[in-house]
């Protein structure tokens, strides 16, 4: 991704600008312009809660805007949007996914924000790499409204009864290893292993590859790892469970990819994987108290962890009056009083100070989460390119052979031959 024109001179400039900038709440003198939003952004019904708080919030503090407004489901939203963008009627504000952004920058749907940092958008301190997680060959297209990352979950306690040190910011993968072999010997709880399988896991399998210098996906959309890798990668899982520090293929395959169902809820392992922003949604649905922490490391290797952008708010090239859109976007992303009270519905914000600003207003778990991006912020590496048409196949298909490597059906190394093969037809024909 080229961020050249992303570069110190212009966060320098911004971060000036920002530090004599008032919040849009309390600034006057900015309050006065009049003028029209229309704004379409996907969730369900407490995104829609919290958003149209944010918005009345922004009306008040800037007499004379308003803000026509209207969200609907993942599913229909993309349908949605294409339509109004092809028939000349796209909204001003846009909620972006990163995925999409690509293509709605290079067909000129929604505009370069570069011209509003510093002034409209004071967003300097979201840092370079969530600016460049926003931009498009070099320019800025989308305020950061939150971010995550991958992450091992686990129940401290279970592994506190067992006298053994859970998962750490900073533990090696031998380390992790190691760690759940001393659980399995010294556990006491029957039928409960240390971990889930992670072979299944297409995120915690990126974080691996990225920390050995590899990837899932080339910038041109070719696959980033080769069979040896794949096959070394099923390998350590086979160890895992011939150690029986994880849980045994049948118990995995009931994994149907939502929290209902992984090994940690359903009871059969103290430890598991899942995105920072799913933690919440684990720790609903589990009485013990769980902790969160970043993936394993490679020593001596690369940052195999990313911030992701959960989603980005954009601006229409077509629309009016972008600086006022701009001005909005601020509001809810840079502003306290926006961002309150967004909450993290759309992820951890990227401003270090709106996470100290929101923290008081959150809850034990939420903070948690906020804590482990700010603690990974300092460890991460770039942004992957976004990923090509065929990816969620390929998911799949990493899925069921990672069960065929379990139920040893084939072995890791055929199972990783045959990840790449069937993940390169698949990219082919995509």
């Amino acid at each position: 991704m080229n961020s050249t024109n992303i570069g110190r001179r212009r966060l320098l400039g911004a971060g000036l600008a920002m530090a004599s900038l008032p919040f849009l709440g309390s600034a006057p003198a900015l309050a006065q312009q009049a003028g029209n939003i229309r704004m379409i952004w996907w969730g369900g019904d407490e995104r829609a809660r919290r958003t149209n708080a944010a918005i009345d919030l922004f009306k008040q503090a800037n007499p004379g805007v308003t803000v026509e407004s209207e969200f609907m489901g993942w599913d229909d939203y993309w349908a949605r949007l294409a339509t109004q963008v092809a028939g000349g009627n796209a909204p001003d504000f846009i909620q972006m996914d990163y995925r999409y952004m690509f293509e709605y920058a290079r067909r000129g749907a929604i505009r370069p924000l570069d011209e509003f940092l510093g002034k409209e958008l004071a967003i300097a301190d979201f840092g370079q790499v969530n600016l460049d997680s926003c931009s498009v060959d070099g320019k800025l297209y989308g305020g950061n409204v939150g971010v995550n990352a991958f992450s091992v979950v686990f129940d401290g306690k279970a592994w506190d009864e067992a006298g053994v040190n859970a998962p750490t910011l900073g533990l090696s993968w031998d380390g992790f290893a190691e760690q759940c072999a001393a659980f399995t010997s010294a556990n006491k709880r029957s039928r409960v292993y240390a971990t889930a399988d992670g072979s299944c896991q297409e995120g915690l399998f990126e974080v691996w590859l990225r920390t050995q210098g590899k990837a899932l996906y080339n910038p041109d959309g070719t696959l980033g790892y080769d069979a040896a890798d794949a096959g070394r990668w099923f390998a350590y899982w086979t160890e895992m469970r011939k150690a029986k520090s994880c849980v045994p293929a049948d118990t995995q395959a009931l994994y149907k990819n939502s929290p209902e169902t992984s090994p940690i809820v359903t009871g059969s392992a103290v430890t598991d994987f899942a995105h920072s922003n799913q933690f919440e949604s684990f720790q609903k649905l589990v009485q013990a108290e769980l902790s969160v922490v970043g993936a394993p490391v490679q020593e001596g290797g690369k940052p195999g962890q990313y911030l992701k952008p959960s989603q980005m708010f954009s601006v229409s090239s077509t629309s009016k009056d972008p600086a006022l859109a701009a001005r909005m976007i601020n509001f809810l992303v840079r502003a306290p009083e926006g961002a309150r009270l967004l909450g993290l519905d759309r992820g951890v914000p990227a401003s270090p100070e709106i996470r100290e600003a929101i923290m008081p207003d959150l809850s034990e778990t939420s903070r948690k989460v906020v804590e482990l991006i700010s603690s990974l912020t300092p460890h991460i590496g770039a942004l992957p390119p976004s990923p090509p048409k065929g990816a969620g196949e390929i998911n799949a298909v990493q899925i069921r052979i990672s069960q065929e490597v379990g139920f040893e059906a084939v072995s890791p190394e055929q199972g990783g031959a045959s990840l790449v093969d069937e993940a390169a037809a698949i990219l082919k024909r995509a």
